[in-house]
């Protein structure tokens, strides 16, 4: 290797830049290490929480410094960067911590799973700080790969053989659209790094670019469940095992709207009408869907789908008027408070599930404040949050998103949005009347076990969703 290019790989601000996903992926390393030495088994979750906990501290290392760039510019860390990373370690720590005791009849594979769970973060990672089109793809299929492999990890079970096979065969269609659109990118423009796209940006208005832009833009819409690309996440959400669900849910999110903040400056300002109309078409369609479901998997599901198009509406915002700012720290707030907000609604009903043994349905909720307080006290916290209630996380997102439509004189799409956003009430609503004001599921079992670790968990998603609700001035102060 050029003793020059080895400096520049070896340089400390290179280490620094990567330093979390680096974290991660030695701890990939060592977990297979482990799974080749029986003996040493159980030193897996020491690795894991190990990993975890070195990727969480050198992401703070970045939080507050300059902007570093690695790579010849095609990876960056920085403030915004450093708190996705944050996210994806805390949605990987969830859905591990609510996984523990789940996986009875795959109890043999458990290394396997950490390794997949561990990798899949590490993708979130390079997808985050991505400023190359070749490196988010790489992040990308670092990210899917695992999952494809974990939504099928209860092989013994059709829903979650069917759920694997259905993100494979799709997340391969969404991973070759996206290929062709960097292909007709770089055609057009001569480059897939996005500084080359600012320096060119006259050449990302040629019909060649723009259908490049497209198909990336339709692409990173499957990752996020835009419509009309959303009508996977039903039956993937709901075939999978739930702690993988759980990580799905706001993991998968975060990485791809990391990179298509980034990325948005690309799209022709003219686009705004057009993202907002999609932002506000899936809105509606991820409420409706909602509305009508009864298993509580499914449900969540289509509510995440209303959630990503309230997300795009912030980004509509920024295309309408590039210098009202604010885009990029509404959908970040947003994303931290949909993490511990959906992070701890999937997990409660990953405990649920365990203690049952059968999918939760609204109708298994009856009753459940009076047989389990705390679980129904707090899944009553998320559902309120996820609607928008005052002193909650989910409703100061939700305010900062409606803000940046408001300020770019998207003031009609902001009040469609509001107005859709009141329909999910309807159903958030009708999950606690039936723990509160129905009588008890007397088929529901009793539980044989306690979960310390799991409550714990759940505790602190609901005080994170409140912190963030009511003292959101420690976050917002620290987003750039």
């Amino acid at each position: 290797m050029n003793p020059d290019i080895a400096q520049r790989i070896l340089s400390q601000a290179t280490l620094d830049a990567s330093g979390p996903f680096l974290a991660l992926a030695l701890g990939v390393l060592v977990l297979v290490f482990l799974e080749l030495l029986p003996a040493l088994a159980a030193l897996r979750q020491i690795v894991f929480l190990g990993s975890l906990a070195a990727a969480a501290w050198a992401a703070t290392r970045t939080l507050f410094g300059p902007e570093i760039a690695a790579f010849e510019g095609t990876y960056v860390a920085n403030s915004t960067t450093s708190w996705w990373a944050l996210l994806f370690v805390a949605s990987a720590l969830i859905a591990w911590i609510f996984g523990r005791r789940y996986y009875r009849d795959e109890a043999r594979f458990e290394g396997e799973h950490d390794i997949l769970l561990l990798t899949a973060a590490s993708g979130m990672v390079l997808m985050a700080g991505s400023r190359d089109l070749l490196v988010f793809f790489v992040g990308l299929e670092t990210l899917s790969v695992p999952l494809y492999a974990l939504s099928g990890f209860r092989r013994a079970r059709r829903e979650s053989v069917e759920a694997g096979l259905k993100y494979f065969v799709l997340g391969a269609f969404a991973a070759a659209i996206y290929l062709m659109g960097a292909a007709l990118l770089y055609a057009g423009t001569g480059t897939i790094a996005l500084a080359g796209f600012q320096e060119r940006s006259e050449l990302l208005e040629t019909p060649l670019a723009l259908t490049g832009l497209a198909l990336i833009a339709a692409s990173l819409f499957f990752k996020i469940s835009v419509f009309p690309f959303h009508l996977w996440v039903p039956d993937v959400y709901q075939g999978a095992p739930s702690p993988v669900t759980t990580f799905m849910a706001t993991g998968t999110k975060a990485a791809a709207f990391a990179f298509l903040l980034p990325l948005s400056f690309a799209l022709p300002p003219e686009s705004a009408g057009l993202v907002a109309a999609i932002a506000l078409i899936t809105m509606a369609a991820g409420n409706l869907g909602a509305l009508v479901q009864t298993d509580m998997k499914r449900l969540l599901a289509y509510s995440g789908v209303a959630h990503a198009g309230t997300m795009l509406l912030a980004l509509a915002g920024m295309h309408a008027d590039p210098e009202s700012g604010g885009a990029s720290q509404a959908v970040l707030f947003y994303m931290a408070a949909y993490t511990f907000t959906a992070g701890g609604a999937f997990g409660l009903l990953t405990m649920l599930e365990t203690q049952g043994g059968r999918p939760v349905t609204i109708d298994g909720l009856r009753g459940l404040a009076r047989q389990r307080p705390g679980v129904a006290a707090a899944l009553a916290l998320f559902m309120l949050s996820l609607g928008g209630i005052p002193a909650t996380g989910g409703f100061l997102g939700k305010y900062l998103v409606f803000s940046v439509a408001v300020r770019a004189d998207m003031i009609a799409a902001a009040v469609v949005g509001v107005l859709i956003s009141v329909v999910a009430l309807g159903y958030y609503l009708r999950i606690i009347v039936a723990m509160y004001m129905q009588p008890e599921d007397a088929t529901r079992p009793v539980p044989a076990e306690s979960r310390p670790l799991s409550s714990a968990m759940a505790l602190a998603c609901a005080a994170m969703v409140l912190v963030l609700g009511v003292l959101p001035g420690w976050f917002l102060a620290n987003v750039r």
